[in-house]
């Protein structure tokens, strides 16, 4: 089987031969986590002499210090060591689902003239954590090549539509309104999709640990010093935000950052983690991965939408009959947010997207 990783490279001079280290981002991490030069160097798998000399290098190259110690051998991130960890994970929630999207469709049309395609699932989808998971499980357990591009839910859909892909992954809140629902029922028919459950996620307000701004709700986000990180237009997170502001009564204009925009779950919670937000909508979970505290505000439904006539074609077969099985349940239970209500159940079109549905939001937690 083809495989193509691409990967991405820190120069501190354009077109020098200065490339950093990748290990000094996990010592950072390590040191932020740990709060000691020992504890990093235990956590990184590096010997103490390692790290000392690492950071050494790396502070004199930059002209300032990246961790500042204290009695009795503590150590913490300086702001320049605190921002050099942010952009590395912002980097990575960018553009790693770039990359992996890229990487596959290159071993897509690689696979076309050197090896056998009968095992590789074109799927577009909103960006999904687990989904994601589920696609590495499976091609190191099954057998089975999932080419997954994660797009917003609308494209997801089009693309469907167009014949561009076998599965489009897309997500719907319990008790959105009319108006949105009708957005996704522009390119599902009852007669000639059917849904497949993949999960519930819990989605909210991703704030900094401690919520020093003191955000509690939506109003919140209209107040002076808040700063926001949106979603994407077209994804189906940015709908759901919308959708949310306007039954609040709240103008978009009159929040600062509405109009400042990541692609994924990840891009927007490591903005918050970095400082350059106060907050961010999205999944309880990619909260979790950066530390953050999370405000949880509905349930969504994540679908995985296909061509009824193509369900007994045997690699989709297989795949749908998998969704049940334990390996995405283990992956889901893993995962903070998640539920499996819906997991690997058939829904018709018109069943899970009702044309009128009144409005449900969780109620805040303290």
């Amino acid at each position: 089987m083809i495989r193509v990783k691409l990967q991405y490279e820190w120069q501190l001079q354009p077109g020098g031969s200065q490339a950093v280290e990748p290990i000094l981002f996990r010592v950072l991490y390590a040191v932020h986590e740990t709060g000691s030069l020992a504890g990093a160097a235990r956590s990184a798998q590096l010997s103490y002499r390692h790290v000392w000399g690492l950071m050494g290098k790396w502070e004199r190259m930059f002209g300032k210090p990246l961790v500042k110690l204290s009695r009795g051998r503590g150590a913490e991130l300086t702001e320049l060591g605190q921002k050099l960890l942010w952009a590395e994970q912002l980097v990575q929630a960018r553009l790693a689902p770039e990359l992996e999207s890229v990487g596959h469709e290159i071993e897509r049309v690689l696979s076309r003239v050197i090896e056998t395609s009968a095992n590789r699932l074109a799927i577009c989808a909103s960006h999904d954590l687990a989904l994601a998971q589920l696609r590495d499980r499976l091609a190191r357990n099954d057998g089975l090549k999932l080419d997954l591009r994660f797009v917003g839910s609308l494209d997801s859909l089009a693309a469907l539509a167009k014949g561009q892909c076998s599965i489009a992954g897309f997500h719907f809140a319990e008790g959105m309104e009319q108006a949105a629902a009708a957005m996704f029922r522009r390119y599902l028919k009852p007669r000639q999709h059917t849904l497949v459950g993949l999960a519930t996620r819990t989605q909210g307000l991703m704030v900094a640990k401690g919520n020093a701004k003191g955000i509690h709700d939506l109003s919140d986000l209209t107040r002076p010093q808040v700063r926001l990180i949106n979603r994407q237009r077209e994804s189906g997170s940015r709908i759901e935000f919308d959708e949310l502001l306007s039954g609040a009564g709240i103008d978009p204009a009159a929040i600062d950052g509405y109009h400042s925009e990541e692609f994924t779950h990840l891009a927007v919670a490591a903005t918050v983690a970095g400082g350059m937000a106060d907050a961010g909508y999205g999944i309880r979970a990619a909260a979790a991965h950066y530390g953050l505290d999370f405000i949880p505000l509905l349930t969504e439904r994540y679908y995985l939408a296909c061509r009824s006539d193509s369900l007994q074609e045997p690699l989709l077969a297989k795949f749908v009959g998998l969704l049940g099985g334990a390996q995405l349940r283990e992956i889901l239970t893993a995962m903070p947010g998640y539920g499996t209500a819906i997991t690997g159940k058939f829904y018709d079109v018109s069943e899970a997207l009702p044309a009128k549905r009144a409005a449900t939001v969780l109620a805040r937690s303290n």
